[in-house]
């Protein structure tokens, strides 16, 4: 759906003029150079082949009393560091399971130090039987201070999964029927490739999501509460999704292909490969997706004095190939150019059959025999297209310094075409009442490009970091509305066509310093503005119908801060208490008024009077024994962005798909993240999260929202390892009752699956088969009550099926340090681990 910019921006209380802007920019620019240093401890974990020992852990101790001063992970190359490090003597321990403690005594730590390590070599556990092996794994889940990684590659079940569906099975996420985004309940994330925000919502982003595949995905990381050091949109944080980048030295590469049985066959390949050497490392990535896919939706609703029984039967094919390729130039030990050129191609066929059988009421029952038929056929064909670029600079300067500036380039277009014919029939449907022919031609171009630049330096005991960044978005919408005669003539509808072209300039700069007070307590503060510039141009194809172009310059503020307490640092104990503030501003998807239907009786449009949503969030976290995370979550959001399901203000048998804002949304909720270690062979996860809305609204002319309700889900995996080899998995969640978008209640569902794993040739091949839903219970259903119309609807999906899975890794497996940062790198160091 196009749109256009709603009026109410318009009326923004901060208006900003250019020199204002470059004075602000200036500003944020000076306060990097206004930074004192401070002593930092660095190295990495190999084993004695020389292979990197990675998620190890690296604990630092005060010798004098031997209490503990800092804990951190080594990450995939085995590489730690420690920041914040005060003057004093130290001993350092390395732990790692099935390897004996490495220790390094008598570190001796002054001002301003820079403390290389260098490689640290771990000794293999004294073992006397002939072979014995040690495998590495990550766990599915890791909880850290700024956020949740959902480690795909850490479950079996994922194979043959894409990226909408991944997102299913992360903790705190849900999806609605309408492929919404949930975090903790909330709506309005922001999703991220590789630190890179996808500028796509709606449709555009669910098909984008849905032609990654899980083995093109290492991880994804779930930033319930953001920093001032990301952008403010989003009022339920940040999805960043992080593809799968090989770092061995030498030529490697992994081949795999996956095939998958539901209803329909599906299959994807995938190819990757890099070569490193002293000087550079070159890597890419190709993947070819080919598939065939089906939905089904059946609505009951009452409004006007009807009732309509409508079912709809969706099937599609989807040709996808997609490819990512980049290079690092490693310029001298502290400084790396890199390029990164990434694409794909979507090709797409869809066939909708939507039925309506039409009822009258009278006195509350429903006629026996219906009034008429409505038989809505369609066929869609959807061509889509993406091109990114980015050179990235990143120079570590020693003693805890770092710049990083990313230079971004985004290119998408999107061609639509739908024709959607509707035949009225009578009672027995053997005759033909009337019928209307429509086509849809809806073209969508974006054009996106950033410069970001970060800087970060130690400054009075704590961590200093600044930035800015430049955005400039670009849209181009078209929505061309024909009305089609009987010998298939096509003629424009001036009254239902527009085309609306968005031009949006972002100037952010932010400032934020994290520390500690004392050895138990550290903290964290920042604040982040945005000076927004955008012009909205409405072109109708009627001149009575046509707006002048809105134009608006404001300015907003963001504050976050955050405070953590060691209980018992010795035994991982911690409470954490954050804040942040955020923003959801309405997109083109959801401003436009002018309607998309999906059938005559069966339409979407958006509305123009939207305003931006502005939520404050806040959130209480415990960690027990350095496993066991919990959180506590409080938001409140104003002029919430929400989806509701009305009657037709002219035709009493239509009804509409709409936006509007809601009052207020008042949300708590609760997450426990639990793994245990059950026996030596068996490994349990448990993720537990509950919630409470209350969305309230008012429209006038007894039109009001007042709905309240509790959800919950339980996600559990178990993997054992089993004889021969073997891995085996089971896993699967149970969602309770809740609310998507305003109205509409959903009951609950859930899902179950099963997993095997085996490797072979030394582990360089692996091969895994599973099968997921195989109950068949992730389907939805729910009732919607607003303004009239009641309606209940359920859904469902090929979500059950069978895949196969077959990978083989190739080349030399040694690794090396030097890593490319690619955007939102982990900052779990900066608050003291």
């Amino acid at each position: 759906m196009n749109s256009f910019l709603p009026f109410s921006l318009l009326r923004s209380p901060l208006p900003f003029n250019q020199p204002k802007r470059l004075f602000l920019l200036a500003f944020w620019g000076l306060l990097g150079t206004c930074v004192l240093a401070q002593s930092t401890i660095k190295g990495q974990l190999q084993d004695t082949d020389g292979l990197a020992v990675p998620f190890a852990n690296v604990a630092l101790y005060l010798k004098a009393d031997s209490s503990l001063v800092k804990v951190e992970t080594t990450d995939d190359a085995g590489i730690f560091q420690m920041q914040q490090v005060a003057p004093g003597d130290y001993d350092l321990v390395a732990t790692y399971l099935g390897m004996p403690d490495l220790r390094r005594p008598d570190l001796q730590i002054g001002e301003n130090d820079l403390i290389d390590l260098g490689v640290l070599s771990m000794q293999p556990a004294g073992i006397e039987l002939e072979a014995a092996t040690v495998t590495a794994t990550r766990a599915l889940v890791e909880i850290k201070p700024d956020r949740t990684v959902f480690n795909v590659q850490g479950t079996i079940n994922a194979v043959g999964e894409n990226g909408l569906d991944l997102l299913r099975k992360a903790p705190g996420v849900t999806i609605d029927n309408n492929d919404n985004i949930n975090v903790l309940s909330r709506s309005g994330v922001l999703v991220y490739v590789d630190g890179k925000r996808l500028p796509l919502t709606g449709d555009d982003l669910a098909n984008y999501l849905r032609n990654l595949t899980a083995e093109q995905i290492d991880r994804i990381d779930i930033i319930t509460n953001p920093s001032a050091k990301y952008e403010a949109q989003g009022n339920a944080g940040i999805i960043d999704i992080r593809l799968k980048k090989n770092e061995n030295e030498g030529a490697n590469g992994t081949v795999s292909g996956t095939f998958s049985q539901g209803r329909y066959a599906n299959f994807n390949t995938n190819v990757t490969g890099n070569y490193r050497n002293k000087f550079m490392n070159a890597f890419g990535n190709l993947t070819y997706a080919q598939g065939e896919w089906w939905n089904i939706m059946d609505f009951r609703s009452f409004q006007n004095g009807l009732f309509l029984d409508q079912g709809a039967v969706m099937r599609g094919s989807r040709t996808n190939p997609n490819f990512r390729v980049g290079v690092d130039f490693f310029l001298n030990d502290q400084q790396t150019l890199g390029f990164l050129v990434g694409g794909g191609y979507q090709d797409m066929e869809q066939r909708d059959q939507n039925d309506v059988d039409i009822f009258s009421v009278n006195n509350g029952v429903v006629s026996a025999t219906a009034d008429s038929l409505l038989r809505a056929s369609s066929f869609a064909r959807a061509d889509r297209g993406q091109n990114t670029f980015n050179v990235n600079y990143r120079n570590d300067m020693g003693q805890g310094k770092s710049l990083n500036v990313d230079l971004d380039y985004g290119r998408f277009r999107n061609d639509n075409l739908r024709n959607q014919p509707n035949t009225y029939l009578s009672p027995d449907g053997a005759t033909v009442l009337s019928r209307v022919d429509n086509y849809f031609d809806t073209p969508i171009e974006i054009d996106i490009a950033t410069a970001k630049l970060d800087y970060e330096q130690p400054l009075l005991g704590g961590q200093f970091s600044t930035g800015v960044k430049l955005s400039q978005v670009g849209t181009d919408n078209t929505f061309l509305f024909y009305d089609v005669d009987a010998e298939g003539n096509r003629e424009l509808n001036d009254g239902q066509s527009n085309q609306f072209n968005y031009d949006e300039r972002v100037y952010a700069g932010y400032v934020s310093y994290a520390g500690k007070l004392n050895d138990q307590i550290s903290f964290s503060a920042g604040l982040r503005s945005e000076i927004t510039n955008a012009t909205g141009d409405l072109r109708a194809f009627r001149v009575d119908l046509e707006e002048p172009p809105v134009e608006f310059n404001y300015v907003s503020f963001f504050p976050s801060a955050g405070i953590t307490y060691a209980l018992n640092a010795q035994k991982g104990n911690t409470v954490s208490l954050n804040y942040g503030r955020r923003i959801n501003r309405p997109d083109y998807n959801v401003l436009n008024p002018f309607r998309n239907q999906i059938s005559q009786l069966m339409y979407e449009k958006g509305n123009p009077f939207l305003s931006p949503e502005i939520v404050d969030n806040l959130e209480l976290g415990y960690t027990l024994a350095y496993r066991y995370n919990f959180k506590l979550a409080f938001s409140r959001t104003s002029n919430q962005i929400t989806r509701l399901i009305g009657p037709d203000n002219v035709d009493p048998r239509a009804a509409f798909v709409g936006w509007d804002n809601l009052a207020t949304q008042t949300n708590y909720s609760f997450n426990a993240a639990l793994p245990f270690t059950v026996t030596k062979s068996w490994n349990a996860f448990f993720n537990l999260s509950g919630g409470y809305l209350d969305n309230q609204a008012d429209y006038g002319d007894g039109v009001t929202i007042d709905l309240q309700a509790f959800t919950y889900s339980i996600f559990s995996q178990h993997t054992f390892q089993m004889p021969g080899g073997f891995t085996g998995e089971i896993s699967g969640y149970f969602s309770g009752p809740g609310v998507w978008g305003g109205v509409f209640e959903y009951e609950t569902s859930g899902s179950f699956n099963l997993g095997l794993q085996k490797k072979f040739l030394d582990n360089q091949m692996n091969v895994k088969l599973s099968g997921s839903d195989l109950f068949f219970t992730t389907g939805w259903r729910g009732t919607s009550e607003f303004n009239g119309l009641v309606s209940s609807g359920r859904g469902n999906w090929d979500s059950r099926r069978v895949t196969l899975s077959i990978s083989y890794n190739f080349g030399n497996q040694k690794v090396k340090s030097r890593k490319r940062n690619t955007g939102l790198e982990d900052e779990a160091s900066r608050v003291g681990g």
